[in-house]
């Protein structure tokens, strides 16, 4: 696999050129170029060969090589480097694929580095050198459009989850209540939780990235990183949401679990209160007593059989109408 998908010189908005590693240095010799450069799963080789070109951090290219990292933000001198985690719902495995996405960004270029499940970004950069008056912005907006993207990609993600707990919740209430009904909540959650862990640090990155005073990050850019805060912020509280709700809807199971199984205990009760009638009976007449009168006489067994038998009857009546059975 190609570790560099594209590496391209861009002047005024407008892509000048596809360039190779060893011409990087010469586009630096131009005014008013930046380079754009997408990397997929590099190796060590590759990355070392690219920090002596940006002269980028040792520790950056660390996690960069490392991959697994928490969604953050750091400066290293002149440079920025930023980590978001990207997401896509796998519907034929009902889960949901994490990747990670690295960003180095210095002055006139932008680094991209995908991890694992991550779609190519070259649809974003194709919208990007569509619109060139957007982009002469430099590399402030090349890394707003990726952002920006990536942000995008939890809506499908969390529009999933919230079908999926209305699925549960329709099991909850107009099903029968199971522990299989409980088992997919606590999956729900744990899916729930991971894109939490994800999109909640974009809240600190897009603040970060508001208020650094930077020519990485110009005034003309600002407002697009407040589109993407809004956005994240608007995540984050659909999922906050949707917790609230599942964690209702797993008391709401419990408790129609526990119903249940009252029910349930309820009905042996009352067919043990009724089965102790006959039981009682037999017991009496087990017993060895020589004087018991109704032995001799000739309708005593079946004054004793229908006694008992109304009994259970009886019994049998203000059980069901308690609502016991």
């Amino acid at each position: 696999m190609n570790e560099v998908v594209n590496c391209a010189a861009y002047s005024n908005g407008r892509k000048v050129a596809n360039i190779e590693i060893n011409e990087i240095s010469g586009v630096f010799e131009k005014a008013e170029q930046f380079v754009w450069v997408g990397l997929h799963e590099p190796g060590e080789e590759m990355l070392t060969l690219f920090q002596k070109q940006f002269n980028l951090h040792d520790l950056a290219i660390e996690d960069a090589h490392n991959a697994h990292q928490r969604p953050k933000i750091e400066r290293y001198g002149d440079n920025l480097f930023i980590v978001l985690r990207t997401a896509k719902m796998n519907n034929a495995l009902n889960r949901i694929d994490f990747g990670e996405t690295h960003f180095f960004v210095g002055n006139r270029f932008l680094i991209t580095v995908r991890h694992g499940s991550s779609i190519s970004y070259t649809d974003v950069r194709n919208r990007c050198e569509s619109t060139p008056h957007l982009l002469r912005i430099g590399e402030g907006f090349a890394l707003y459009a990726v952002m920006d993207s990536i942000v995008d990609q939890y809506f499908p993600v969390v529009v999933a989850l919230e079908e999926g707990l209305l699925s549960i919740e329709d099991k909850i209430f107009r099903d029968k209540p199971s522990r299989q009904t409980t088992e997919e909540i606590y999956l729900l959650k744990r899916q729930m939780l991971e894109v939490k862990r994800a999109v909640s640090p974009l809240i600190d990155i897009c603040n970060r990235l508001m208020r650094f005073d930077s020519k990485l990050i110009s005034e003309e850019t600002q407002p697009y990183f407040r589109d993407i805060y809004d956005h994240v912020v608007r995540i984050n509280e659909m999922v906050d949401h949707s917790r609230e709700l599942l964690n209702t809807a797993l008391e709401a199971n419990f408790s129609l679990l526990s119903i249940a199984q009252s029910e349930v205990s309820k009905k042996f009760a009352g067919w043990a209160a009724i089965i102790a009638v006959p039981t009682m009976v037999a017991g009496f007449y087990g017993m060895n007593f020589e004087f018991m009168p109704e032995l001799r006489w000739h309708y005593g067994y079946p004054l004793v059989v229908a006694g008992t038998i109304s009994m259970c009857l009886v019994i049998f009546y203000l059980f069901r109408r308690s609502g016991w059975l």
